[in-house]
């Protein structure tokens, strides 16, 4: 009797009743055997299907009648808003009104931005109170944005629609409508201006003369010790060379001499541009015409300045 080979006892003791072929093909391929075609052609994944494919009927959308019924229970109700489910919907809202209202209108002639009449568009927090949404400041700078380029269409073509939409973002009292008060020379040839620096306020009246300057009443040389104070206190007229053609009479009070003398350079460039408006340009090149904001820092507790910090020990 033939004695099967330990080999073929192992393969027939690993078979399997439902896949016995995967099996064989594992013992084959960790011995390194041949795998006979008999056993290559029974995979069940290499087998196709020949059932024919079942497909719906055409439908034909030309007439009405051939239209499948509609079910009620697919049925849901459209939201009015296209950003009903986003997070903030009235931002969103809006800022897709003012984009769809700026591709209707971008084929307008525009102006430059310098010549587009200056409007104080809504502020964040009143923005915030409009909408009642927490909108972060990056995405309202977005509707400022589109807001700015519709502002730049030309007045005389300017739609009544985008003039209505751009009126809601506005603020209720335009800053930009107040003007200054202008300038006038009295009677006497006088003109006034206020200046301040610091703590200081000045209150220079200019009047056509030889290029005297008194400073409450004192000569420039009494009123400032140093220098260069002096020298500040009359800077609009040096820049704009005309020192010998106006006398100042300045009223000065509060501050020390530094801020007094730098009051009475912005007051006396105000006077001068009542006679002389032309010389604007002149003088904000010079900085005569710009207040200058910076104060002293107040002392902090611990500190024995406003930075200054006192010497550290270790012991």
């Amino acid at each position: 009797m033939a004695t099967s080979s330990p080999l073929s006892a192992q393969r027939l003791a690993l078979q399997c009743t439902t896949c016995p072929h995967r099996l064989q093909l594992s013992i084959r391929a960790r011995h390194r055997l041949p795998i006979p075609k008999s056993t290559a052609s029974r995979r069940p994944f290499a087998t196709t299907s020949s059932k024919p494919a079942i497909a719906a009927p055409p439908i034909d959308f030309s007439s009405p009648d051939s239209l499948p019924p509609p079910n009620s229970r697919n049925a849901r109700l459209v939201p009015a808003s296209p950003s009903y489910f986003s997070a903030v919907p009235s931002f969103t809202d809006n800022l897709l009104s003012l984009q769809s209202l700026l591709r209707k209108y971008q084929t307008l002639p525009t102006i430059l931005p310098a010549q587009a009449p200056r409007v104080a568009w809504r502020k964040l927090p009143q923005y915030r109170l409009l909408v009642g949404e927490p909108v972060k400041a990056a995405k309202y700078h977005r509707v400022v944005e589109v807001l700015q380029r519709l502002n730049r269409i030309h007045p005389a073509l300017m739609p009544e629609e985008v003039a209505d939409t751009m009126e809601v973002y506005k603020r209720d009292v335009n800053p930009f409508d107040n003007t200054r008060r202008p300038g006038v020379v009295d009677k006497d040839g006088k003109a006034f201006g206020v200046g301040r620096r610091k703590a200081s306020t000045a209150r220079v009246y200019v009047v056509e003369g030889d290029g005297e300057v008194l400073v409450n009443g004192k000569s420039l040389n009494h009123a400032f010790g140093r220098i260069h104070d002096r020298e500040s206190a009359i800077w609009a007229l040096k820049a704009t060379g005309r020192v010998d053609k106006y006398n100042v009479w300045a009223l000065v009070e509060g501050g020390g001499l530094t801020g007094q003398a730098e009051s009475i350079t912005l007051g006396l460039a105000m006077a001068l541009l009542v006679h002389e408006p032309s010389l604007k340009p002149a003088l904000r090149r010079a900085g005569c015409i710009t207040r200058d904001p910076r104060r002293v820092e107040r002392k902090k507790p611990g500190h024995l300045k406003a930075r200054k910090m006192p010497a550290w020990v270790k012991r």
